[in-house]
């Protein structure tokens, strides 16, 4: 058999035990937050049916999602010139499945098939690998964790006002100190794009206004001018995407740009509730914007948006989401309004990895190693490390057969912070050296000692 290259697919990436760590550091942070909350745990499977997924995301969102091959002799129905089909006719005949582009569409899925299992306001929250075709780069990749939290069943905004304190507290004990938290509203884009004369055109001025951070207002304003937009349409938009001043000073703006827009008005009034509800919540970090740019291109949102950046770094947006009052409906159930947000898991990793904010801890699983200097000192340490993972305590011991200066090196590389050393002298009277790794102190110590040191600490 020829030698195969080692390699993975581009947008992709392995994880090694130090990663995971702090991987599960973030992860393990968010759950706290999210069950704190009042949000439980559901998971989806990585495929779901194309029919599902194809629709959702607009015309960009089906080209990137990656189509799964149908099992067996998938060409067998087809015609042998395949030069005369179509793309999108192929992909019908030898496709019917897709692996999942984010976990709303999936969550609204599920919430449809046990409808008759759950109780509203149903709260979930999920963490899962998604997949994108995109282009690969820094902070975007193609296999990628999202973080989502939704509750289905209540139009109150109260919900919106708690997913920005969700995202103030978690953010905040994943050690950032500096984000801003923008919010729109789609109901405010749509007034927008009222008072401009396109009504039709809302899906055209959303997907456009939602690269500005990427193209620029020159790029949104080539975009919206091929799409049917006008010039005297751009110069209109312009000065509301770039409204500047205090949130209330925004909004009161808008109540007389709007004023002919009922839609538009509500939208504003949306905004000042969740504002409101905010003024009884205490946050610890967290700016929050109101920013007429944010669009949020998913076709689905009907109501409040979010996005979340960092200012500590240069990254895009680390998180973000928003209400939808139709997505249910796709499948059937109608009536069922929703709201969520998600946590670019990997975005926000590679912030906390620049800024230096990992602990040691995070990266920390075996509390202590147990070292031996010959055979017998390994049969006799069997029973210390039992009877240290009875009691819960995290421990290695170190095989016979490696000098103890490997043995410490490997306690350092994997950032064990303390080491048991057992010798002829330890076995003899019961009292165990009892090393801490990063100060070098030293104690000769029973082993019921070592446990409640290791306890405490």
């Amino acid at each position: 058999m020829a030698n195969v290259k080692a390699t993975i697919p581009k947008g992709t990436r392995d994880f090694n035990p130090q990663q995971m760590g702090q991987r599960n550091f973030i992860f393990d942070t968010l759950k706290k937050v999210f069950k704190k909350y009042g949000y439980q745990e559901i998971q989806t499977p990585a495929m779901e049916s194309l029919d599902t997924l194809t629709g959702k995301y607009g015309d960009e969102g089906d080209q990137l999602m990656f189509k799964v091959l149908n099992n067996g002799d998938y060409l067998s129905k087809i015609d042998a010139n395949l030069t005369t089909i179509k793309s999108q006719t192929l992909t019908s005949k030898i496709t019917e499945k897709a692996l999942r582009y984010d976990l709303t569409v999936p969550f609204a899925r599920y919430v449809v098939m046990h409808q008759t299992e759950i109780s509203l306001p149903f709260k979930r929250y999920q963490i899962q690998p998604v997949w994108r075709a995109d282009r690969p780069q820094r902070g975007r990749y193609r296999e990628f964790y999202q973080c989502d939290v939704d509750v289905v069943g209540s139009n109150s905004l109260l919900n919106e006002a708690e997913f920005i304190a969700i995202y103030d507290e978690a953010l905040s004990n994943l050690g950032l100190r500096n984000f801003t938290i923008k919010i729109n509203n789609r109901k405010i884009l749509t007034g927008i794009a009222e008072i401009l004369g396109k009504p039709e055109a809302i899906v055209s001025l959303t997907v456009a206004l939602d690269k500005l951070d990427k193209i620029g207002f020159e790029g949104v304003q080539t975009e919206l001018l091929s799409k049917g937009f006008t010039p005297a349409n751009i110069q209109q938009l312009k000065p509301l995407i770039l409204l500047t001043g205090t949130n209330t000073e925004k909004l009161e703006s808008l109540k007389l740009i709007l004023a002919t827009s009922p839609t538009g008005l509500q939208g504003i009034n949306e905004i000042y509730t969740v504002l409101n509800y905010l003024a009884s919540f205490t946050l610890q970090h967290a700016t929050i914007e109101l920013d007429l740019s944010l669009a949020r291109g998913l076709h689905y949102y009907t109501g409040c948006i979010f996005e979340v950046k960092t200012n500590q770094a240069t990254m895009g947006s680390i998180g973000g989401g928003g209400r939808y009052d139709n997505l249910t409906g796709m499948f059937g159930l109608q009536g069922l309004t929703g709201v969520g947000i998600s946590f670019g898991a990997d975005r926000i990793y590679d912030v906390l990895e620049e800024l230096n904010l990992f602990t040691t801890n995070s990266q920390q699983i075996t509390q202590v190693l147990i070292c031996v200097l010959g055979k017998d000192e390994e049969t006799y340490s069997l029973s210390v490390l039992n009877q240290l993972r009875r009691k819960n305590i995290a421990a290695e011991l170190y095989p016979f057969g490696t000098k103890i200066k490997k043995q410490m090196q490997y306690a350092n590389d994997k950032h064990i912070a303390y080491a048991i050393i057992v010798g002829s002298q330890e076995m003899k009277t019961g009292k165990l050296t009892f090393k801490n790794m990063l100060t070098g102190q030293q104690q000769s110590l029973e082993i019921a000692e070592i446990e409640k040191q290791l306890k405490t600490t």
